[in-house]
């Protein structure tokens, strides 16, 4: 019996961007281009993901996708401020940020890959 084969990864390019960020709207496309659902069901399906990664972090939830990053709620603490402006002291109250941490894969990825 032979070990079964890891499946290819799909590889994906953004040939045309028009600005140097990747949007929803062109991830959509990239589902309906390489994968055949239609338009409809690929911005469905980039919605449907994006909304589980928000609910799960509002809920407190740590958010781990495997080979790119983890997403976490982090609670910073309340913290004297200052104006710059005029100086007058403004307290920062408590809240609740998002970090995000790349795993050591895309880590590794990004800095072996050709700077463009």
């Amino acid at each position: 019996m032979t070990p079964a084969k890891a499946p290819e990864a799909m590889e994906f390019t953004v040939d045309s961007l028009e600005s140097p960020a990747l949007t929803k709207a062109q991830l959509a496309d990239m589902l309906f281009e390489h994968i055949g659902l239609n338009k409809r069901e690929s911005k469905d399906m980039v919605d449907a993901f994006f909304e589980f990664i928000v609910k799960s972090l509002i809920a407190g939830e740590d958010v781990k996708l495997s080979g790119f990053g983890n997403f976490q709620i982090r609670t910073k603490a309340p913290r004297p401020g200052r104006n710059p402006r005029t100086g007058e002291a403004i307290p920062i109250e408590a809240r609740r940020v998002v970090t995000f941490h790349a795993s050591s894969k895309l880590k590794e990825q990004i800095q072996d890959s050709p700077k463009t």
